[in-house]
């Protein structure tokens, strides 16, 4: 039942991304910009997100929005734990400000879903070329940071099995530093229903932990990481102890 209702799920989100990058890619062409072009993108990501609580039994619990910044002109930098694509999708669900991620530049060569990203305002780099990527982050980060986006990186670079802790890259702090702004660091248990490597998808609630923003004025980007390292994998812990040995 589990493997008819993954392959039921994602022939949803196939059939439902094509009107709705059409729907991008027109915002685009009649010329709105990227705050109009982020709607459209954000109701499909938000609906990959909602329809896996009926079509896989996957419900979410979040907590911690209310540590989120009021002001709308306040950027911040979301450090997110990634254990699976649906925290992609959920993301800018939950958040109540236009977000912008960064991801590898790979993702805009998939039909319809890349093309969507690549109507949006956001920070594809080059993984091959490291210094390039940085320079991008910084430079393009400070732009939409100043425009009250929050960008969302994934400090581990890529996905992680469940109970597993990948190298925590300090780009996050460094923008977050080199801007001005806090970082929020987010938890997420995505891999006990969403393993990084499976196609099946399995029933379950996924939690969302969202702490009190770090500010990064006057901080050490090595000492910033450790800090959201230290609350993110302690918060995994709490609220996913039975992936932790």
């Amino acid at each position: 039942m589990a493997l008819i209702r993954s392959v039921f799920y994602m022939l949803v989100l196939a059939v439902t991304v094509i009107p709705y990058t059409l729907a991008v890619i027109l915002v685009r062409l009649l010329g709105g910009g990227a705050r109009a072009s982020y709607v459209p993108a954000r109701a499909w990501l938000a609906l990959a997100a909602d329809v896996a609580r009926p079509l896989l039994g996957i419900r979410r619990r979040v907590v911690g929005l209310e540590n989120l910044p009021t002001d709308p002109k306040q950027g911040v930098v979301l450090l997110v734990k990634h254990q699976s694509a649906y925290e992609t999708f959920m993301m800018p669900a939950i958040m109540p400000r236009r977000v912008a991620y960064v991801f590898k530049k790979e993702l805009l060569y998939i039909p319809f879903f890349g093309w969507s990203m690549a109507c949006m305002d956001m920070i594809h780099i080059d993984r091959g070329h490291p210094t390039r990527a940085f320079v991008r982050v910084i430079k393009q980060g400070r732009r939409l940071l100043g425009q009250g986006v929050w960008v969302v990186m994934f400090p581990e670079g890529t996905r992680t099995p469940r109970g597993h802790v990948g190298k925590y890259m300090v780009s996050g702090a460094r923008l977050a530093i080199e801007a001005g702004v806090p970082v929020v660091p987010v938890a997420v248990t995505s891999g006990r229903v969403w393993p990084k490597s499976g196609f099946v998808k399995r029933p379950g609630l996924v939690d969302v932990s969202i702490g009190v923003p770090i500010a990064s004025t006057g901080r050490k980007a090595d000492d910033l990481m450790h800090e959201v390292q230290a609350w993110i994998e302690t918060e995994m812990r709490r609220l996913d102890p039975e992936a932790y040995p």
